[in-house]
Formats: structure tokens, sequence, C-alpha cells
């Protein structure tokens, strides 16, 4: 693949100059806005996240716990999963783990909103963030399994008891969670993050060095596949489908050939771990976040190596043997990405577009959702929804922030002070994508009015 699609500078440029016209092409005149809300699925002020002219948004639920990925099931109602975890300070909104929405009216506002599943627990452990829908199945990860219900026709909440798809799944470490994809013959895909940072003797530590093998990616930091049609499998080193991949929570399967995408999060500290190779600046733009196709067998490099987005190619990480980004070594051998994101900005979810109701342009590519950095000084970086155009079959040269401004005016200093941060993506069978925040539980449906 030609290393121009992977220059860093370039994209950077690109996307900060089509986030800005992303806000000015949403401070429309008074009147266009009046005359948008007073439509169908556009609420004042569009949803409170700036879009590209034409586009509004309504909040279509809110206050829902943490709420990771969602799906739309052919009916047109919203699953999401939500979870009670090390990241949320084990909390979450009362009831099941599980959320079920209904939008009879089609307004762009659930009016009906059922818990069900699991049911969290104060101060414990709990739910997911996997979920999809396939064929008239519900598919949901909760704990370390994987657990499938029968949709009920009439009825957003399934009646009977879930059946077990996969157990097993690892849950301990950095990134316990395993977020899967299935292609319509039912091949599942599914993510096991690293339990670190970078394989380290001491987890973050400075100068710690990489332990060579790195023993975790016998069952972390890859790709998995199984059958999502059959009952009582157990997650095992056997089905690994592609390595090398720290963590990968934005997965998707193309509509037109069904090929399974990815976008990975790169690795964090380069200059608070290795602070005598890197400075902090070098560390807000590296390593790149990743978006790959995946084929079996591939290994992306981690955590030996590390995609520089400047250089467009993988380099040797500082834990092995690297000195700041000029030595490559066994990297030079590592399967590159199709498009590099800048640095930190935590892919969350990716959803492709499939449907009409969108402009032509946006026919076949991807969108995907970052949560937003906490690794960057002085301030952080992400909290949007970019897209990733394709043609032919391949993802374009250059994204484009699509949805922005999720954490407020200015992203802040501390990530925990965003005002939302983006996290699933899911497009309802009438071509509106959906994004939920797993800060506040907010879910934005949105739509295309025209006129762009």
């Amino acid at each position: 693949m030609a290393s121009s699609r992977l220059i860093m500078a370039r994209l950077m440029i690109l996307v900060t100059g089509t986030v800005a016209g992303s806000l000015i092409g949403c401070a429309r005149k008074a009147t266009e806005t009046t005359a948008m809300t007073e439509r169908k699925g556009c609420d004042a002020g569009i949803g409170g996240i700036p879009l590209p002219a034409g586009f509004c948004a309504s909040v279509f639920a809110d206050n829902l716990g943490h709420t990771r990925h969602l799906v739309v099931a052919p009916s047109g109602d919203v699953y999401v999963n939500t979870w009670s975890s090390q990241y949320t300070r084990m909390k979450n909104a009362p009831g099941g783990f599980v959320v079920a929405l209904r939008d009879a009216d089609r307004d762009g506002h659930a009016e009906a909103i059922e818990r069900f599943g699991t049911v969290y627990e104060e101060g414990k452990e709990g739910g997911g963030t996997g979920i999809a829908v396939h064929g008239s199945t519900l598919y949901v990860e909760v704990d370390d399994k994987v657990v499938r219900y029968s949709l009920s026709p009439g009825s957003p909440v399934p009646k009977g008891e879930p059946e077990t798809i996969l157990s097993g799944l690892p849950a301990e470490g950095d990134h316990p969670m395993h977020p899967f994809a299935i292609t319509p013959d039912g091949a599942m895909f599914i993510n096991s993050g690293s339990t670190s940072n970078a394989c380290q003797e001491k987890n973050r530590a400075l100068e710690s060095p990489g332990l060579r093998p790195c023993r975790e990616l016998v069952t972390h930091a890859g790709i998995w596949r199984y059958d999502a049609n059959k009952t009582g499998q157990t997650f095992s080193p056997n089905e690994r489908y592609a390595t090398g991949i720290r963590n990968t929570v934005a997965l998707a399967i193309h509509p037109r050939d069904g090929v399974l995408y990815v976008a990975a999060h790169g690795r964090d500290q380069l200059s608070g771990n290795w602070p005598k190779l890197y400075t902090d600046e070098q560390n807000n733009q590296l390593p790149a976040e990743i978006f790959a196709r995946i084929e079996r067998g591939d290994d992306f490099g981690w955590p030996y190596c590390y995609f520089d987005g400047l250089q467009a190619k993988h380099v040797l990480a500082p834990e092995y043997g690297g000195d700041g980004g000029k030595a490559e070594g066994e990297c030079s051998k590592k399967k590159r990405p199709e498009v590099a994101f800048p640095a930190h900005w935590a892919p969350e979810a990716m959803a492709f577009y499939s449907g009409s109701a969108f402009p032509a342009k946006y026919q076949g590519g991807a969108f995907v959702s970052f949560h937003g950095s906490w690794n960057r000084k002085p301030t952080q970086a992400g909290f949007l929804v970019a897209f990733v155009p394709f043609a032919a079959g391949q993802p374009g040269v250059r994204y484009e922030g699509f949805a922005t401004g999720f954490a407020g005016p200015a992203p802040p200093p501390d990530p925990a002070k965003a005002a939302h941060r983006p996290m699933g993506l899911a497009v309802g069978p009438d071509g509106a994508p959906y994004v939920s925040d797993d800060t506040k539980g907010r879910i934005w449906r949105i739509t295309y009015m025209g006129g762009a």
C-alpha cells in the first residue's frame, strides 16, 4: 500500500482544517437553524454537537449510565451495552446493564427505555462493551462472556434467557474490554486487549525494559475468531486471528466485501517513561492510532514496535532497543496500516455507512469515534467522530472531522473534565447514525436535512 497514505503531517494538517470547517459550517444563520429544528429529528442547537452544514442531531436518550457500544436492530430499536469497571470507579446506572430503546413515533427521541440482563451492583464490576445484532439475535458481552438473546417481535426486551456463545474471556490488566464484530455468515471477530502498556518488566515504569518474548501475546493484544452460530465455545490461544494490536475497541465488517477493519489504540508514555529519548511534544505526536484491514496471520508489531505516522513506518519501541524513532530492526517486516490518525485520540467504535440518507460521498465509508486523549500535554485532543471515505473498496488518503466539540468549547487538560466523550457508533436501517457517550450516558441521533 502506498506510503503516501500514511504521512501523518499531511493528515494532521488536513483534519485540523476540516474540523475547523465543520465548526464554521455549524455556525449557521439563525433562520436556517430555526427551520431545521422545526423538522423531526432536529433538536434546538443541533443536539449540542457541531456538524457539517445540512446535518442536525437530536438527543435520543440521556443519563443511561456508562454507555459503551450500541447497535440498531432491523426494527429500529436501539440496544446499548453499559458497564461498571475500574474506568468508571465501579459506577453505573441502576438496573440491567443492557438498555433497549424504542422511538415509536420516529421523532429522534426514545419514548420507551427498558433495562435487562445482569443487574448492576454498587461497587462491583459488570456489564461490558461489545454488542451486535446478527439475524434476529442480539449478542452482548457481559463480564467474561458473550451471550445471545432471541429478539421478540413486538417487544424490545427479549423474553427468553440468554445462551452463552463464548466464555473464559481474559479480564485482567489494562484493557479488559471485548468488543466484537460479526460477518453475515456468522464469523465473530473479538478483541483481547493487552494487559499492559508496552509489556515491560514493570508496567508503565520509568525505563523498565520490555519482556522478550512478551508472553501476554499468547492470549492478548490481538483479534480472535469464533463462530457466532455455535454455543459453548471457550476462549483459547488456538483461535487467534491477528496479533501485535495493542487494544482494538473499534472494529467493523465492511458491508460490501465482508472484510474486517479496525482502528486500534497505540501505546502511551513515550516521554513519561523514556525522557532521555522523547520530549513531551514528540509524545503528543507519537505513536499513531492506526486504521487497518485485518487478515489472518497479520502482525502489527506491538509491543516490539510502534507506528510512527510522521515517518510512515514502524520503528523499534524504546523497551526493545529503540533509539527514539530511527531504528527499525524487525519492525520493517510488520504489517502497515491503511491510515494513521493522531496520537492518543483513542478510537472507540467504527461503523460503515451503507444507508442512502446521506450524500453520496459517505457511501461505503467508515465513521470512527474518538474518546479523547489523556496522555498529551498541556491539553488533550480527540473527542470527535471522524469520517474515512472509501473508493473502489479502499480507504482514501484523507479523513475528516464529522461530529466535533463533544468535550466542550475546547479540549480540557484533564479528560475527566470533558463534557462528553464519544464512544459507540451504529447506523440505523433508515440511514441515521447514533453516537453514545460513556461519561453521562447520552445518545445522539444524526440526520441529514439537505442543503449542504
